[in-house]
């Protein structure tokens, strides 16, 4: 039976991990098959560890953006990153909402970052897909790589959303950084509409291999 095999980037924080072990455990659940998380580095199991089994599968990546895991590391046997998408955003919005953020109220929108310029291309489509959703206006903030910091773009009386999947080194720098805000959402997680999206992007790959 083919297997749903997710790989995120992986942390030193537990609470971190666990939300790919949950997010995995729910879509293989919807999907009726066996699954299992997987992690770039800094936790176990390793994707390449995971890979080796002879069991056929279908590999959906936890990364937000494209960037050098996915270019590289994960290119010849992954799908495309798993953002940007709506069902992100809609996420996104749950979480600003959930933090006391007021409908419409400016949103800086804050990505972990990479020099990649795909990458940026990927969080700028990803603000338009927030700042229709939310219904007002999203500015961008990287934490590393290409872009301005949080600290340069959060103005007071702003909400700040982060465009991340766990909590870990970004998330917690994420927060110190937007001390201007009013509002600072929790990370995406392991939010219902991401089970969608993971779901949808395994049954693609299915069909398509289906057809093939």
């Amino acid at each position: 039976m083919t297997r749903l095999v997710t790989v995120a980037h992986g942390t030193r924080t537990a609470a971190g991990n666990a939300v790919a072990a949950s997010v995995t455990a729910a879509a293989g659940s919807r999907l009726g098959m066996p699954s299992v998380a997987s992690y770039v580095e800094l936790c176990s199991p390793s994707f390449t560890s995971v890979m080796e089994s002879p069991e056929p599968s279908v590999v959906v990546p936890l990364l937000l953006s494209t960037g050098y895991h996915v270019r590289e590391d994960l290119a010849a046997v992954a799908g495309r990153a798993l953002g940007p998408d709506a069902l992100l955003a809609a996420a996104q919005v749950s979480r600003l909402l959930a933090a006391g953020a007021s409908s419409g109220q400016p949103v800086v929108m804050v990505a972990a970052g990479s020099r990649d310029p795909l990458a940026t291309r990927d969080l700028m489509i990803a603000a338009a897909y927030l700042s229709q959703a939310w219904g007002g206006p999203v500015r961008l903030a990287t934490l590393a790589g290409r872009g301005r910091r949080p600290a340069e773009v959060v103005r007071t009386g702003d909400a700040v959303s982060p465009y991340l999947l766990a909590p870990g080194f970004f998330a917690s720098r994420a927060r110190a950084e937007s001390s201007a805000a009013s509002a600072v959402a929790g990370v995406i997680g392991p939010h219902p509409a991401v089970v969608d999206l993971v779901v949808a992007r395994a049954s693609e790959l299915l069909a398509a291999r289906r057809s093939a």
